[in-house]
């Protein structure tokens, strides 16, 4: 799966998509896109995410305690 990197745009492709949708999680692991070769692997804060169109990751992802704050 892929999501932006707010700071800078790069693309990340995330190479544990399960703790990118775990709210447990406050960070993933991935590569950012760039240039021809693979880039080595990183730990990114969920916080600095967002999906390539620019839509912020979904409450549920990014907070374990989402169902309470209404």
């Amino acid at each position: 799966m892929f999501v932006k990197e707010k700071k800078t745009g790069h693309l990340i492709r995330v190479t544990q998509a399960d703790k990118l949708e775990s709210p447990l999680e406050a960070e993933v692991t991935g590569r950012i896109q760039a240039g021809e070769e693979e880039q080595d692997e990183a730990r990114f804060a969920k916080s600095d995410l967002a999906f390539p169109s620019g839509e912020s990751l979904p409450k549920c992802w990014t907070d374990a305690n989402y169902q309470l704050h209404r």
